[in-house]
């Protein structure tokens, strides 16, 4: 049944239009906590990549390279080699749903609904770091310790880093061109980037770095990208409307010396002709260029290899140009993450702040009280109730009246030791939890029996010597488990064990 191609085709009509009715459903719920906000946003990933992958093979199938969609269309016209036979067809069909039922007896239609509702349940297996802590924080510590041990990188601490990485306009040009700095960008941008898909999985990345990518090349032809504005003048060439001066100005060499001693060491830095001497020397050096060509002048006014340079000056710009080109482009994308994703190193910073403050044990009790906290901030988002009081909450949400809390001691606290020290507010709440599961719990791990002779007793050891003479008393050395052992079905209802047996042999419960 499922072989054939217009029942492949129809499944997979079926299936993306489930997971789009899902993926509705899906996106309906408030998440209440940044656990389950991430945990749904991966939800909704998987199923649209489900979705995506799906698709695909629905325009493979249309496409139909192969003709097989449409010779079984044909087939199922009846169109066969020796003509039009509508009946054979039909009763080839029906051969083949016989067959298919056969060998699958026991086949039986599943309903869609049960199997997706499991879908919205699951829990994505996200990978992220302790320091991480579910994507509230980064984690920069292996990018840290290769800044700071690299050329381009200055000696500061952690929180620090946290504050500069993401501005890289201090950092000198030609350490940019070094390959420590490449690979720096490398490591730096692929962490932001897989952070980013972890932590905001229903982004498009692609379509968010294509627009980075085409603003990047209009800045770049303009010479407007931020740090890269004068990149002849930062790699050693100064560019020649700064650097050379115009000599039709100039009849005699005292008054080109007006111009100044750095002036002129830049003009004949520029024209590749040597820069020392006084600023006399200097500027009967660039002087003799006003009369006479570059190409006639000798040799020795002329700086060290630098005709050499000059020559592969056409094959050496163009490429670094192009090293200059992708390391400002990948700072512009790193840039772009580092702003989506500003709210997030602010609460990095904070943290690294916070923790060099905290002992090791202060830090995992904050742990566990985050841990908490999301548990419970879902409630917490509720209108906040005036109590001041801090009285119990009745059955609609809202505080008793105080004459109630007064009239039944619901401010007194009892801590019952066998209950693992949990507190039960008022004396009524006390005498009821001696029947809940929790103080059972705790008398089955004991090995004692929850009878009423250990009413109102919370002592563990208060138990253990009260059983011992209930024991000694009765003569017997150990209790009879048949008749005082309970077992709780579930709907918690109490049962001894032979009568839980019973009952259960009797398929009651």
């Amino acid at each position: 049944m499922s072989s054939t191609v217009l029942e492949v085709t129809r499944a997979a009509h079926e299936e993306v239009e489930r997971l789009e009715r899902l993926i509705v459903k899906e996106l309906q719920n408030e998440p209440g906590t940044n656990k389950e906000r991430l945990y749904q946003s991966h939800r909704v990933r998987n199923m649209i990549d489900t979705i995506t992958s799906t698709t695909e093979k629905l325009i493979g199938i249309y496409e139909d390279n192969d003709n097989a969609r449409k010779d079984e269309i044909a087939a199922l016209g009846g169109q066969t080699a020796s003509g039009i036979n509508v009946f054979s067809a039909f009763y080839d069909r029906l051969k083949e749903i016989r067959e298919y039922h056969r060998k699958h007896p026991v086949a039986r239609v599943v309903d869609a609904n049960d199997d997706y509702e499991t879908v919205l349940k699951e829990e994505p297996q996200i990978e992220f770091s302790g320091e991480e802590a579910l994507g509230r924080y980064l984690d920069l510590h292996e990018l840290y310790y290769q800044y700071v041990n690299s050329k381009f990188g200055e000696p500061l601490e952690y929180s620090a880093y946290v504050d500069v990485f993401s501005d890289t306009n201090k950092i000198p040009r030609k350490m940019k061109m070094t390959r420590q700095y490449q690979e720096y960008m490398v490591n730096l941008l692929e962490y932001l980037i897989y952070f980013f898909q972890r932590t905001e999985p229903l982004q498009d990345l692609d379509r968010i770095f294509s627009k980075v990518t085409i603003e990047f090349e209009e800045n770049w032809a303009a010479g407007n990208v931020r740090g890269w504005e004068n990149d002849n003048q930062e790699n050693g060439h100064v560019p020649a409307e700064h650097a050379t001066i115009d000599l039709d100005y100039y009849s005699t060499v005292e008054e080109l010396m007006e111009v100044g001693p750095e002036r002129l060491k830049e003009a004949l830095a520029a024209l590749g002709l040597k820069t020392g001497g006084t600023i006399q020397q200097r500027a009967e050096r660039l002087f003799l260029t006003k009369h006479t060509p570059l190409e006639k002048l000798e040799r020795k006014h002329f700086a060290k290899g630098t005709r050499g340079v000059e020559k592969n000056r056409v094959a050496a710009v163009p490429q670094e140009d192009g090293n200059s080109k992708e390391i400002a482009l990948m700072e512009a994308k790193m840039e772009k993450l580092c702003d989506l994703l500003e709210e997030t190193i602010a609460r990095t910073k904070d943290n690294v702040v916070k923790k060099q403050a905290l002992t090791y044990e202060e830090m995992e009790a904050e742990r566990e009280e985050e841990e908490t906290q999301e548990d419970t901030e879902s409630e917490d988002d509720e209108q906040q109730i005036y109590n001041p009081l801090k009285l119990p909450m009745g059955w609609d949400g809202k505080p008793i009246p105080y004459w109630l809390y007064k009239l039944h001691g619901l401010g007194q606290e009892f801590k019952c030791e066998i209950c693992g020290n949990y507190s039960y507010w008022g004396r009524r709440a006390f005498e009821r939890h001696f029947k809940e599961w929790r103080h059972q719990h705790g008398m089955r791990c004991l090995g004692i029996p929850n009878t009423k002779n250990f009413n109102e007793i919370t002592s563990i050891e208060e138990a253990k010597d009260l059983w011992k003479k209930i024991q000694q008393r009765q003569g017997v050395n150990k209790w009879r488990p048949d008749l005082e052992e309970e077992y709780e079905d579930k709907e918690g209802n109490i049962y001894n064990k032979k009568t839980y047996t019973d009952l259960q042999r009797q398929g009651l419960i």
